[in-house]
């Protein structure tokens, strides 16, 4: 597979299979993603790996929290900026609709939305998980080197014929999972991010977003 072929069939996976990923697998894709960019080679990212038992034992903690009504703790930043103008507005709505409409949920039924915005913190089923922590101290250009490092992961999975789901919405559990983890005071959590083999029956996963065209995004001068 090659690049641009894991770019096209790359998906945000929302339905996985029960099969086990290997830590061989996972330390491999991990180690080649080193590589990615970081601006003055900082590498600013930290991350954790999960699975096996101890995916099991994390997931009854969150389970049991959210069916004791907690759900979750206050951000430690914001996922979306509170008041979205457009296109970007217009654009997360659709991608909403489009998703629920996928597994026939409609906008009315809020309870079949929150279930299924549940099943974010059992990673949609995803036999392991990585939870990515950059240092507190710092800033925009350093979260940038993390996404990058998140893509690269999700490239190299598809290499791997794998798939993958980042997950902001794991921001909301940032004190549970760092003390889950033992995690040092000075990183913050920054995301999730679950991996494993596409369950390919399930319908959420024939979601395919819009992407804007070329001539709305770029700019050509002298070219």
């Amino acid at each position: 597979m090659n690049v641009t072929q894991a770019i096209e069939s790359r998906i945000t996976t929302r339905a996985f299979l029960d099969t086990p990923v290997s830590g061989e697998v996972l330390r491999s894709i991990l180690d080649t993603a080193r590589r990615s960019p970081s601006g003055g080679n900082l590498q600013p990212w930290h991350v954790w790996v999960l699975g096996g038992e101890e995916m099991v034992r994390f997931k009854a903690m969150i389970k049991g929290r959210l069916d004791a009504g907690q759900f979750g703790e206050e951000g430690s930043y914001e996922i979306y900026p509170p008041k979205l103008k457009e296109p970007y507005r217009s654009r997360r709505f659709k991608c909403g609709e489009d998703l629920y409409a996928t597994i026939n949920v409609a906008r009315e039924d809020k309870a079949g939305r929150m279930a299924q915005f549940a099943r974010n913190f059992e990673f949609f089923g995803a036999p392991a998980a990585f939870f990515f922590f950059l240092d507190k101290v710092m800033g925009p250009p350093q979260w940038s080197d993390v996404g990058m490092f998140m893509q690269s992961i999700t490239l190299l999975a598809r290499e791997q014929r794998l798939h993958t789901c980042p997950q902001e919405a794991w921001s909301v559990w940032h004190k549970t999972v760092s003390e889950f983890f033992s995690v040092p005071d000075d990183l913050m959590l920054f995301c999730g991010m679950g991996i494993g083999t596409m369950d390919e029956s399930n319908p959420i996963n024939t979601l395919r977003t819009d992407r804007a065209p070329l001539e709305e995004i770029a700019t050509f001068v002298g070219i």
